[in-house]
């Protein structure tokens, strides 16, 4: 089973070679077999990497995250096809019923606001109760909107009440870095079950290509959270780049098991496709961060 996230920094020639990731620079080489690895991230601009080490990492369902200049998350490597009867998956994806999906973004919406509701309980803020409130509020598919409301009681309440999602700051840097390496595992899952990106549950933006990625990350937003608050960053460099990139394999109980989150991700996300095709919501396992 992959386990491992490799991030490359330095500039690098990166090959295939019998199975191994072969990462060559000015100082030495070094081999990490392809079997091992969940993630691949390359931060440098100046990483060249052959087309047989590209095909190779598709083949093994390895995610490959791209970083722009600016050493964020740009695009990902994603194959056209990751399950052999994708073309029955897509069918059936098309197809899901109407109201089996707005239920299930019902449970996933309500999971968010629960999972923020433990991260203030957990700080000692007492807004947490009025989260829980707006859980026992909650309609169908959200049509008062709890997910809002509860998100700018959240934000106020954590960061303190001058902060905004819009400001240009370290925090803000921090979570959108840790929201896209979530938000790139969940493509990798996504696209590895057959189905794809694009058709969400909730998410209908034309401009948006990861639309049922984004609805299926919203209850592990606040994972990211805690990570960023305990952080408090004042910078955002390669030291708190290596705390959210831990965030992967720090463990999490799903089903009433321990794993590391990329595994309880992997549990997760079968979950809701197996609701949604069996229209049977109580079919999801949710993930849980014991504070």
């Amino acid at each position: 089973m992959s386990w491992r996230t490799v991030v490359v920094t330095k500039t690098s020639k990166l090959d295939y070679s019998l199975g191994y990731l072969v990462i060559r620079d000015v100082e030495d080489t070094r081999k990490i077999h392809i079997s091992e690895i969940s993630m691949l991230i390359l931060e440098s601009l100046s990483i060249s990497i052959t087309a047989a080490l590209m095909n190779e990492l598709v083949n093994k369902k390895v995610k490959v995250i791209f970083c722009d200049d600016k050493h964020s998350p740009a695009f990902e490597l994603t194959p056209y096809y990751g399950s052999h009867d994708c073309s029955l998956k897509l069918k059936r994806q098309i197809a899901w019923d109407e109201m089996t999906k707005q239920l299930a973004w019902t449970c996933i919406v309500t999971e968010k606001i629960k999972n923020q509701a433990a991260v203030l309980e957990h700080y000692n803020l007492e807004q947490y109760q009025m989260l829980l409130g707006y859980i026992e509020e909650m309609e169908f598919n959200d049509a008062t909107n709890r997910e809002g409301h509860a998100a700018k009681v959240y934000f106020n309440a954590l960061f303190g009440k001058s902060f905004s999602r819009n400001d240009e700051c370290s925090i803000n840097a921090a979570l959108n870095f840790g929201y896209s390496i979530i938000l790139s595992v969940l493509n990798r899952e996504v696209v590895s079950a057959g189905y794809i990106t694009q058709l969400g549950l909730f998410h209908d933006n034309m401009y948006n290509q990861y639309n049922l990625s984004c609805d299926l990350m919203e209850p592990f937003r606040p994972f990211v959270d805690v990570v960023v608050k305990d952080m408090n960053p004042k910078k955002f460099d390669k030291e708190e780049k290596v705390k959210l990139y831990s965030l992967l394999n720090d463990e999490f109980t799903v089903d009433g098991r321990t794993q590391t989150l990329l595994n309880a991700i992997k549990i997760y996300c079968k979950s809701v496709f197996d609701a949604i095709e069996q229209n049977d919501t109580s079919l999801i396992r949710f993930v849980r961060n014991e504070l």
